[in-house]
């Protein structure tokens, strides 16, 4: 995979994996913000396979573009558990 590919792929999956964790935060919507980031974090950690954890944390370590204050917030909770 050259390069380019490499690059293609990480940030369609980057995309994917913000749309996902925003998709969660918006059926926890209704709920106080912590009430709403800690299930958003427990979805993640219950359904999400290990390699896209890490791959959403990294994502966050590298800014995080797009991702909506509460699953922010849930992934930021995810550091210690990975």
């Amino acid at each position: 995979m050259s390069s380019s590919n490499r690059i293609s792929h990480s940030t369609t999956t980057d995309n994917k994996l913000v749309y996902m964790a925003n998709q969660i935060g918006t059926f926890f919507k209704s709920q106080d913000m912590d009430t709403a980031s800690a299930r958003i974090a427990e979805h993640i950690v219950k359904f999400w396979d290990p390699r896209m954890r890490r791959a959403i944390v990294a994502y966050l370590d590298a800014g995080g573009a797009g991702l909506d204050p509460a699953a922010r917030q849930a992934v930021e909770s995810l550091r210690p558990r990975l």
